[in-house]
């Protein structure tokens, strides 16, 4: 097998049962059979791999494979979802009594989980700028360091070197969300870190047909994580994790036309008069800056007639489907932060995210543009 990303990508259809098919049959089942009493103890003893789906499925051990593979680590399981992907990660490593440490500029649904929901498990978190000096705000009970690759929505691109080497020196385990870059971009494992987490709803599925989730790590953190998964009751459906695998088979190919995309959107939109500001990476990796350009309108444009002005362009909660579409931050996926860390951050009511699609780049930037004339006053 070559070492090729695309090709990793495309091979990833584990080979079963002594059958011969392409691809993956779905193995739509709640349960698995045994023989006799002995055969369910085989189970329990490592000799048989499956009992019930809640515990374990080919085909959701197949996405967690295929996931862990192109980021270089050892192992990984699929969830039900991004958020429960984060969960079953973070008390991998998290218990009552520990703290974490987090970025200030998350997704706003793991802002929530980790300041509302962690918090009555007993485990503290504080949220800081990781652009600032993280190691004034470790405490003796910290444990954990948690961060995106490239922060949603505004897309600051996470210096994983050092935060890595942070965390080696006190001692700390290491937990980056990876959905808005994708392995396609960066391989946080590869770099050192601890834990790496995907929302498989977007660019891994990549069709918008689909909530999953992946966590991949070291053997040892991912079996806690698996424990927690099964006990927590967040595993994936059968037929959700095939279609994931089915979808990241052109993940590749797919980012190279979304990034593409997205670099054509960014500049083109950087002199627009109804535009206050692009928010765009200067530098990801060597594939390009992501998939998403973030922008600011300005003072003398309207986010009503603009999101009404859009066209074909869909308006959602979400991102990274094969077609453009926007969403609004503040109304969204940030609209539960306390007002003073939306100000804090910039999720300002004129702040729009843009998931550039893989059509023709220009018809995106006519889209785009047709509703920014329209949007200015």
């Amino acid at each position: 097998m070559g070492q090729g990303f695309d090709t990793k990508s495309v091979h990833i259809t584990m080979k079963r049962d002594g059958i011969p098919t392409k691809v993956t049959p779905i193995h739509q089942t709640s349960a698995f059979t045994f023989k006799d009493l002995e055969d369910i103890e085989n189970f329990y003893t490592g000799e048989r791999d499956y009992l019930y789906t809640r515990v374990g499925n080919p085909n959701t051990d197949e996405l967690g494979q295929a996931v862990a593979k192109l980021e270089g680590a050892p192992s990984g399981i699929a969830t039900s979802s991004g958020l429960s992907a984060i969960l079953v990660g973070l008390l991998s490593v998290v218990k009552s009594g520990d703290h974490v440490l987090a970025s200030n500029d998350l997704y706003g649904g793991t802002y929530e989980l980790l300041a509302n929901e962690l918090t009555e498990f007993g485990i503290e978190v504080s949220f800081i700028s990781f652009d600032a000096e993280i190691e004034e705000h470790i405490q003796p009970n910290t444990v954990l360091l948690y961060t995106e690759s490239i922060t949603n929505p505004l897309l600051r691109v996470e210096n994983l070197k050092k935060v890595v080497e942070i965390a080696k020196k006190h001692q700390l385990k290491t937990m980056i969300d990876n959905t808005f870059a994708t392995p396609y971009l960066v391989q946080p494992y590869v770099l050192g870190v601890d834990l790496v987490v995907h929302s498989a709803t977007k660019y891994l599925g990549g069709h918008s047909d689909i909530t999953a989730g992946v966590v991949v790590g070291s053997e040892n953190l991912i079996a806690n994580a698996r424990k927690k998964c099964v006990n927590l009751g967040a595993n994936l459906s059968p037929f959700e994790a095939w279609l994931t695998v089915r979808g990241m088979k052109t993940l590749g190919v797919r980012m190279e036309r979304h990034v593409q995309n997205a670099q054509k959107l960014a500049k083109s939109l950087e002199e627009h008069p109804a535009v206050r500001r692009v928010y765009y990476p200067t530098f990801v990796s060597e594939q390009g800056n992501g998939a998403i350009v973030t922008i600011e309108l300005a003072e003398n444009a309207d986010i009503d007639t603009f999101f009404q002005s859009l066209a074909w362009i869909k308006i959602v909660a979400t991102l990274a489907g094969v077609e453009t579409t926007v969403s609004y931050p503040i109304g969204t996926s940030h609209r539960n932060l306390p007002e003073a860390a939306q100000k804090e951050l910039g999720i300002t009511k004129g702040l729009v995210r843009i998931s550039v699609g893989i059509e023709e780049a220009s018809d995106i930037i006519e889209a785009i543009t047709h509703a920014l004339n329209i949007a200015k006053k």
